[in-house]
């Protein structure tokens, strides 16, 4: 009698109950697939770091005394679909029953659901024991009408009990500290250095080559920088909370040439493969707070993050899929920019951002919204092609908390299921949050106008894109002010900076 349990690529969750003790009977199977692999075109560094990871986590099972059966990319009896590789393996070792996790993405959970029922034999489905909400609890609550992040977060705390007082009021006062966390870091205090030294993976990579697997962004094999075991995750979580969380919270929303990483975490990847929990790492913040070595604003910011964004996020996918995957509210379908895939653009902020993530495979979470993500807004770009960029080139990003941040938060074309507004900026927004302005090709301050320095492409494709999508958003109250700016404009500059929106829509990859 043998159960054959999978374990994939995002859940090497060690204090899951299945591993407190091993099982004879029990053998896990792990397995590096191209079906998982070519899907989408993924940055290398992400496949490097997810197969590493799972190598680490199956010899982990191993000397703690698990029978694990794994699949290499390379391995010649690998089948490389999730489908063959579990047929294969029940008929090597007999199973009798077969086991696995709720898969995190909607794709994923029907390929397994087909795997099993082709095997035919008695299966089971077990939470993954990660997240703070179940995912069958937030498909109900989600599915009528999704609640504002906002009401989700203070119950999510209530629930918890997290940041509360005696009275069940939240410390401080407020439930959010948000207003006081927009800052533009000047420099100093220095912003820490990223938490990981690096691995060296070459022969890795030359096994995922050899494999014929298709990647974007530089591999940098000899050095990939994440966390790839649970100890090595728990040590970036101490370093963060010793040296960056204090100062989290006023540049949470920063940008700078100066740091890609500035103050952030770095540790979504950890908590995406489920080498962290979530409830650890809030109780970090949380316990740093409490002994004094953060201020509250900072330790509430952060617990947002992962106890508001994170699970609402995939509340709304649960309850939203698959229908979700194909929004398109602002009928948007120019191509993305061919620099998106080499950074060789003369926007100084683009160009950062862009590089920065085929460099690391990161960018923070406000280069990817006000950045990257807000002028393939208001260029009107493809969010079927947005997706897949963000998708691919990002290590952290898994589909159920990249596409509705992406295809919701980013690019409105879930027509408000996740925000109330578009996250749509000029420049002055990314000059008021980063230095990327001072040594730009193009003028922060100018709508129209090639003489000179020329004017910046995101002041007039901003103007262009309330234009467009005036019937839309004109009767939005959060965006009455730049609709009666607009209104007020002079006829002529307002005709001269659509002329100049044109004119760079025209030639997008120039730019």
């Amino acid at each position: 009698m043998t159960t054959l349990r999978l374990i994939l690529g995002d859940q090497l969750n060690a204090a899951h109950s299945w591993f407190r003790s091993p099982r004879p009977d029990v053998l896990y199977v792990m397995m590096e697939v191209r079906s998982e692999a070519d899907y989408v075109r993924h940055h290398a560094q992400k496949v490097l770091a997810i197969f590493a990871a799972m190598r680490a986590f199956a010899a982990a099972l191993q000397a703690a005394g698990h029978r694990v059966r794994y699949l290499k990319i390379g391995d010649t009896d690998n089948r490389q679909s999730f489908a063959a590789n579990l047929a294969l393996v029940a008929a090597e070792c007999g199973a009798t029953r077969f086991e696995r996790m709720e898969a995190d993405e909607w794709r994923v959970e029907g390929l397994l659901e087909e795997s099993a029922q082709a095997l035919a034999l008695p299966h089971e489905v077990f939470s993954s024991e990660h997240f703070l909400a179940e995912r069958a609890e937030l498909a109900r609550r989600f599915t009528a009408k999704v609640p504002r992040m906002e009401f989700f977060y203070r119950d999510m705390r209530r629930r918890h009990r997290i940041l509360l007082d005696a009275e069940d009021s939240p410390v401080g006062g407020v439930w959010n500290f948000d207003a006081q966390n927009r800052e533009k870091w000047p420099g100093d205090p220095p912003a820490p250095e990223w938490p990981w030294a690096g691995h060296d993976l070459t022969a890795l990579w030359g096994e995922i080559t050899a494999a014929g697997v298709e990647t974007i962004g530089a591999p940098h094999a000899g050095r990939v920088r994440w966390p790839l075991t649970r100890r090595e995750a728990r040590a970036g979580l101490a370093r963060f909370i010793e040296h960056a969380l204090p100062w989290f919270g006023p540049y949470q929303d920063a940008m700078s040439t100066r740091s890609t990483t500035l103050f952030h975490s770095g540790l979504s990847f950890a908590l995406n493969v489920k080498l962290l929990h979530p409830r650890e790492v809030i109780d970090a913040a949380v316990a740093a707070w409490q002994l004094g070595k953060v201020e509250l604003a900072s330790c509430e910011g952060f617990v947002r993050q992962i106890l508001g964004w994170r699970e609402f996020v995939r509340g709304v996918y649960w309850a939203r899929m698959p229908s979700y995957a194909q929004g398109n509210a602002l009928d948007a379908h120019r191509p993305l920019p061919a620099w998106y895939w080499t950074g060789e653009t003369k926007m100084n902020c683009l160009h950062h951002a862009v590089s920065q993530s085929l460099d690391s495979a990161y960018a923070h979470h406000i280069q990817r919204l006000m950045i990257t993500g807000n002028f393939a807004l208001l260029a009107g770009c493809d969010p079927d092609e947005v997706d897949a960029w963000y998708l691919g080139i990002y290590t952290d990003a898994f589909e159920w908390v990249e596409m509705p941040n992406t295809r919701g938060m980013s690019q409105f074309a879930d027509g408000g299921v996740i925000a109330s507004k578009p996250y749509a900026g000029a420049a002055s927004y990314i000059g008021k949050q980063s230095d990327y302005c001072k040594t730009c090709t193009y003028d922060p301050k100018r709508r129209h106008g090639a003489s000179g320095r020329p004017a910046c492409p995101f002041n007039s494709l901003y103007w262009d894109f309330l234009r467009r999508h005036e019937a839309r958003f004109a009767r939005n109250p959060r965006m009455a002010m730049p609709y009666k700016a607009w209104a007020k404009m002079d006829e002529g500059e307002r005709a001269a900076t659509l002329a100049q929106a044109m004119d760079y829509l025209g030639k997008l990859d120039a730019l």
